[in-house]
């Protein structure tokens, strides 16, 4: 079962009398372990995608699984359970409280999941380990970097340990320098904890770290190709487990 179907989706936005596909007829399936990475110019449909994968906006019809689960049938309490266990999203804006430490910031999810204190915390503190980070845990995110930011956010969207992350423009913000260290430690995500990653990216550059690139133009599906030769990743972890 792949843990991804998406059939027949078809995303309609009217603009005063006129209306135009988003989406049209789009249907797409992602295997658990994939790397995936979502490309398009704007107004291609790539975003419209990615807000309903995340869940964030639903389609005028088709279909949408996650892991089996009809996410379309689910009221908004349950889709809102379905993101905290199964998803784990990253920004291009980082998306960090500011007025929160790192640690505090990378608990927030098992908050929700009503993860008591001792265990949130050392739970918080390993995956800011993962991610080359456990001298940070007291910094605010105005005394990081913006690299460094980023990799707070991928460590509070894998702290629960969720089998997607979905991460959207997650070098945008950032230099050629830093984004090579955030798109290895992708990398590292899939190839070390399995985890399944669909990457919203308008870069060629690094939609080349990803296993798999699909490319999205006027709503369709105008491409699927399998990247026969991703990049090479220097950085190496010690520890990848949760």
């Amino acid at each position: 079962m792949s843990l991804i179907e998406v059939k027949h989706a078809i995303k309609t936005y009217q603009t005063g009398e006129d209306s135009f596909n988003a989406l049209n007829d789009v249907s797409l399936s992602i295997e658990q372990g994939e790397f995936v990475a979502i490309m398009g110019t704007s107004g291609s449909g790539k975003s419209t995608f990615m807000n309903m994968l995340g869940t964030l906006d639903k389609p005028n019809s088709g279909s949408y699984y996650l892991d089996g689960i009809d996410m379309l049938s689910l009221d908004t309490n349950a889709l809102a359970e379905v993101r905290n266990i199964k998803m784990g999203f990253v920004f291009q804006g980082f998306n960090l409280i500011s007025r929160t430490t790192a640690l505090e910031n990378v608990e927030l999810p098992m908050i929700y999941k009503g993860i008591p204190e001792e265990e949130r915390i050392s739970r918080a503190k390993h995956a800011l380990k993962i991610v080359g980070l456990e001298k940070r845990e007291a910094h605010m995110p105005n005394q990081m970097s913006g690299g460094q930011q980023q990799r707070v956010a991928i460590a509070r969207a894998i702290v629960n340990d969720p089998p997607l992350i979905l991460a959207d423009e997650p070098t945008g913000n950032l230099d050629t320098r830093t984004s090579i260290e955030v798109m290895e430690f992708f990398v590292n995500l899939n190839a070390k904890m399995g985890k399944t990653i669909v990457l919203v990216t308008h870069e060629p550059d690094i939609a080349e770290y990803c296993k798999r690139i699909v490319r999205f133009k006027d709503g369709n599906i105008i491409s699927d190709e399998i990247n026969p030769n991703p990049h090479p990743v220097t950085t190496r972890m010690e520890d990848y487990t949760l």
